[in-house]
């Protein structure tokens, strides 16, 4: 029986893309099937970047493949595209950059930023280009947890900045340019400027993912961040306790307002883990961020421990997926990081480079 490329996309149909849920086919990942005589050859793109798994899903599609009648050799390339995707009416995406994450949570002290640092760093070690924007002008703490205190960053001409490299990860701060025990007393005019400043005369280096480390609340500077960057989605942090719930849900509702989508939650302290005996405990309640999601229509992208070592490798300047990238707290980094590049990738894409500038003039 001859091979047809009807076949190939059949079989093909029948497989579920571990991070997507989703067979191939649907998602349009599969590309130039070519058949010669028994022999076959096709591309899988990803919408996403998964470098620790592309060998996995080479594998699980070849053996997919090898199953149908008369088959011969089976010749399977996996690459990643990641392109631009719509932002806020009225706004247009940043040069250098192709998509924005915002990284918020309601109030302060769970755990954003480590979160952030995280997942950036994991989206890194996924194979994309990413950036890291401290938007916390009164408390940067990414100076620290990038182990870049000290630094300064260059400019060129005078009037932008390259961004500092920490891990394969572009890194901007107001933390970078202010000595560590100043505090920041301005008012909020200076801050919305200081940070439009920071996002839009950094030399960001054809970035796929700008994670933007927003500062914590939803007052006037939040706000106003909202609707004069250009962003993709935005993420919401949480602990799953009512009280850090309550000012989560505030922030969400604040991002819905601006136009800006949801692409998930992540709930941090979820649990905590003895380091002595293994014990698992729910310190800050039990299912919160599960049933907030519930709530409001919106995805769980996971629940990360509250554990001794993440703290202790954040504040020496190796976050977890650095310092123990073997460990599983990486791991459910990593997972999150996938599930995140993945939202982003089924949002509707940026055409605004495929028109044309028209220009009237009179002659």
């Amino acid at each position: 029986m001859a091979v047809t490329t009807e076949a190939v996309q059949a079989a093909l149909k029948e497989l579920i893309d571990p991070n997507t849920q989703k067979d191939y086919v649907s998602t349009r990942s599969v590309r130039n099937i070519r058949i010669d005589g028994a022999d076959i050859s096709l591309d899988i793109e990803l919408g996403y970047p998964a470098r620790t798994q592309l060998d996995d899903i080479r594998r699980a599609v070849i053996t997919k493949l090898r199953d149908l009648p008369g088959i011969g050799n089976v010749s399977v390339n996996v690459t990643v595209r990641i392109v631009a995707h719509t932002v806020q009416r009225g706004l247009k995406p940043l040069p250098g950059v192709k998509n924005i994450i915002a990284i918020a949570s309601g109030k302060g002290g769970v755990g954003k930023s480590t979160t952030a640092v995280n997942l950036a760093l994991a989206l890194v070690q996924e194979g994309a280009t990413v950036g890291l924007l401290d938007a916390d002008i009164y408390g940067p703490s990414q100076p620290q947890m990038l182990g870049l205190v000290g630094q300064k960053p260059e400019s060129q001409d005078g009037t932008s900045m390259d961004p500092l490299q920490a891990h394969g990860l572009q890194a901007m701060s107001i933390g970078f340019m202010i000595d560590i025990d100043s505090p920041m007393v301005w008012r909020g005019p200076m801050v919305t400027q200081a940070l439009e400043q920071l996002l839009k005369q950094t030399n960001w280096q054809d970035v796929d993912y700008l994670v933007v480390d927003m500062p914590p609340g939803t007052g006037d500077t939040q706000l106003t961040l909202a609707q004069k960057v250009p962003v993709t989605g935005a993420v919401i942090v949480t602990t799953p306790q009512d009280i850090a719930l309550i000012d989560a849900r505030k922030g969400l509702k604040m991002f819905e307002k601006v136009g800006i989508p949801i692409l998930g939650l992540v709930e941090n302290m979820s649990i905590h883990i003895c380091t002595k005996c293994g014990h698992e405990e729910y310190i800050f309640g039990q299912g919160g961020g599960e049933q907030m999601c519930r709530d409001y229509d919106t995805e769980f992208l996971g629940a990360l421990p509250l554990e001794l070592s993440i703290r202790q490798l954040t504040d020496s300047g190796k976050p977890t997926v650095i310092g123990a990238p073997e460990s599983r707290a990486a791991e459910i980094y990593r997972t999150i990081a996938r599930r995140l590049a993945i939202k982003v990738a089924e949002r509707a894409r940026d055409m605004s480079a495929k028109f044309p500038s028209i220009v009237v003039q009179n002659t």
